[in-house]
């Protein structure tokens, strides 16, 4: 099917995200590559739920969802944050399609832990056919982060693990994190590529400190046997120059030095 890229846009960028960052999808696109995006919406999730009143918790730092969260998480995820990003990309001259993972039974999952979490979903099988489809025929998919179980039981699940199963169901050439942060610096350098053993270490040595810690642990979790190296780029500029990508490559080995 030729070269295939996913993007991951997590919640907090996806308002943020530059003209230069869709002009540089435009040159992939007319460079060939099938672009897909998935996408997260937990800032405009938690501010709905506030205007709403509806209380949350939270546990190992992450959301309990109930049903009236879900509702609310469908709601913002599929509606306003998915057309968002659709209607940006058309208005840079892209063509695009707003799905869930629930759509055309794309993303089926099974709970997490329900007692836990929650309706919240574990990935158990990416049926990829309709994302193939999309992109054969000139359009990018913008995947919220939505799934059923085989029980057709609506579950939210993270959009981080939803981007890195579409992409390793796609045999995607490249997974990027989009964030607000080029890459992972160290001493005012980008770090060009990384393990995550010398993640752990940046951490534990506060090289990598900050908001930066849950962006890389958010790429590490994305790593897979079907995905082993995710980019980290920057969604507020430019992530691509001379056709080549601007990031930090986050690969499950050290590259070899040819």
């Amino acid at each position: 099917m030729g070269k295939t890229i996913v993007f991951k846009c997590g919640g907090s960028v996806i308002r943020e995200l530059s003209d230069e960052f869709f002009e540089n999808m435009k040159e992939l696109a007319e460079e060939g590559w099938k672009i897909a995006v998935v996408h997260g919406g937990g800032p405009d999730i938690t501010n709905m739920l506030k205007k709403l009143k509806i209380e949350t918790e939270f546990v190992n730092g992450q959301r309990k969802t109930t049903k009236p969260v879900l509702e609310v998480a469908e709601m913002v995820l599929s509606g306003s944050i998915n057309k968002f990003f659709v209607a940006e990309l058309v208005k840079h001259g892209l063509s695009a399609v707003g799905v869930s993972g629930k759509d055309g039974g794309l993303l089926v999952a099974d709970y997490l832990n329900e007692n836990q979490y929650g309706q919240v979903g574990r990935i158990k099988k990416v049926n990829g056919r309709m994302v193939e489809t999309l992109m054969e025929q000139g359009f990018i998919p913008v995947i919220a982060p939505l799934s059923m179980t085989e029980n057709c039981e609506t579950l939210n699940v993270n959009a981080d693990l939803a981007a890195s199963a579409v992409a390793g169901a796609l045999n995607a050439d490249k997974l990027m994190f989009v964030t607000d942060v080029k890459g992972i610096m160290k001493d005012e350098n980008m770090i060009s590529s990384i393990t995550p053993e010398e993640i752990k270490r940046y951490i534990s040595d506060g090289v990598i400190h900050g908001g930066m810690i849950p962006k890389v642990n958010s790429a590490v979790a994305a790593l897979t046997d079907q995905v082993d190296e995710v980019m980290i780029v920057s969604g507020t500029g430019s992530f691509l120059a001379k056709h080549t990508f601007i990031g930090t490559k986050i690969r499950k080995q050290k590259e070899a030095v040819s």
